[in-house]
């Protein structure tokens, strides 16, 4: 085996968000040795590459830890933003790619790849969104560091999961009629999600005299009324009828895709202004240094074909909202020995389950999603719109999988904290609430050997806002809470087949 030939020591940031989830596994297919850099490694143990990478904690903000995880690494992926943590994202943004690049630099290694944004031609870079802005100046910080660095530029990235496609897919799936903002008829140029991981993967080995920035893309270019269509004729949807109308603002727009899709208006709006100028590839040298693929590179048809088959199939490895939502609480939970103490409101539920263990199991790991919350619908709608309403994530992010959970999956505006299966599912909230929250649900026996379902609601305000909050809503938990465990109970129950009966 020759130098250019051995494995490769990967070091991969943003692994339990959609693109780092998936090209994990995708180095560790070509050969390579991978260490995740994550604030919450936990969330990763559960993906089916997990016994195969190495993870360590650490945030790219916090100049220690990515200065341990750059040790002995010859590659480092920067995959990570601070969109949506609040005004200072920018500066967030611009102090991480800095911190990153000179750690890679005193670790020595010898390539960083970066995927940005793909920045409108002739446009000035004081006129582009935020999101777009801050994803150049990132590029150029990594490429200014001393090692040599790839920045991949994309625009709309296609792939079971990505919010893009999600906002896609709903978008031309729920309204036959659409009144749209003008953007919809401005050229951009997507590109399948297998393509951006293959170019992601091949630009390890780069020679250490690259050092630039890469327009990347598929075959088609195309505007957002055109993948509507060809959403629609691929699903074999009826045709959809589409009036642009150009006095919709990005935020008025984000708002609209917020309401209609499962992706929040926080992140809608950096999408929907990123469409705003035309978005297409200025030049095409990525493939002297990764040649496209015998067949060549994914068309859009067959991208919305595969990502709709990996939906239709629940087999999506990640989603958009496998990364944390910004502001999302990261305190202690209320069980760790460091819990913090203060306030915490609690609520106990408890009740014996004419089921086995493994029936009642079934029933809790399947909540949330399509199944519903088994408790009334109309409090559960309200709350997601209520949150919706104020920027929250709402209910409409749904579920990865139709029957299984995994730590870090998202569970419409819950997280999945902990799960054991078989006994015991925790979700933090990551709804808008003056406070922190969890919702526990566990599968136990009792000393006579009855199957025994507990329920348990955990709040700890913030002010005193917060506990007006809990005491406001406090009389509705017996219809919420207590339905749900009732619920859950009795449908358990109901999928217990009955004993054979004797002819």
């Amino acid at each position: 085996m020759t130098e250019d030939d051995r494995p490769l020591r990967c070091l991969v940031t943003g692994a339990t968000g959609y693109l780092g989830g998936r090209l994990v596994p995708e180095l560790l297919a070509a050969g390579h040795s991978v260490r995740c850099l994550a604030r919450s490694p936990d969330k990763m143990r559960d993906h089916p590459w997990a016994g195969r990478a190495e993870a360590v904690r650490g945030d790219v903000t916090d100049e220690a830890s990515v200065r341990a995880a750059m040790e002995g690494m010859d590659v480092a992926y920067y995959l990570v933003h601070a969109l949506g943590t609040g005004r200072g994202f920018e500066e967030t943004d611009r102090r991480a790619a800095r911190i990153f690049g000179e750690q890679a630099r005193a670790a020595g290694v010898r390539r960083i790849v970066y995927l940005g944004g793909l920045t409108p031609s002739g446009v000035p870079e004081h006129a582009l969104s935020p999101h777009l802005r801050s994803r150049a100046e990132v590029g150029r910080i990594l490429l200014a560091s001393g090692v040599p660095t790839a920045v991949l530029r994309a625009a709309v990235i296609i792939g079971s999961g990505s919010a893009s496609f999600e906002m896609l897919r709903y978008l031309t799936e729920r309204l036959p009629v659409m009144v749209t903002p003008g953007w919809v008829r401005v050229r951009t140029q997507p590109i399948a999600v297998r393509d951006v991981l293959r170019l992601l993967v091949g630009c390890a080995r780069l020679a250490p005299d690259v050092n630039r920035a890469f327009d990347i893309g598929g075959p088609d270019v195309v505007t957002y009324e055109d993948m509507m269509r060809r959403y629609a004729a691929v699903a074999g949807l009826p045709k959809r009828v589409i009036l642009p109308v150009p006095l919709l603002t990005p935020r008025l727009s984000s708002l609209w895709v917020g309401l209609v899709t499962p992706v929040p208006g926080a992140l809608a709006r950096p999408l929907v202004e990123s469409l705003k100028h035309e978005v297409v590839r200025a030049e095409r040298d990525i493939d002297r240094y990764v040649p496209e693929p015998p067949e060549g590179p994914v068309a859009l048809d067959t991208a919305i074909r595969l990502a709709l088959r990996r939906v239709q199939d629940a087999d999506v490895a990640t989603r958009w909202s496998s990364a944390s939502t910004p502001r999302a609480p990261s305190d202690p939970l209320p069980t760790d020995p460091d819990w913090a103490g203060g306030s915490l409101y609690t609520d106990h539920r408890e009740r014996t389950v004419a089921a086995s263990p493994q029936a009642l199991w079934r029933v809790v790991e399947a909540i949330g999603g399509e199944n519903g919350w088994y408790s009334s619908p109309l409090a559960w709608s309200l709350r997601g719109w209520l949150d919706t309403l104020v920027g929250g994530v709402g209910l409409r992010r749904g579920r990865r999988d139709a029957t299984r959970l995994r730590t870090g999956d998202s569970l419409d505006f819950w997280r999945v904290e902990e799960i054991e299966p078989g006994r015991l599912l925790r979700l933090r909230a990551e709804m808008r609430l003056p406070g922190l929250a969890w919702l526990e649900m566990a599968v136990d026996r009792d000393p006579r050997g009855r199957t025994v379902y507990r329920q348990r609601a955990l709040f700890h305000p913030h002010g005193l806002v917060g506990h007006a909050y809990w005491w406001g809503v406090a009389p509705f938990h017996a219809t919420v809470f207590g339905g749900m465990a009732r619920n859950i109970a009795a449908a358990a129950e109901s999928a217990v087949p009955e004993p054979a009966r004797t002819p």
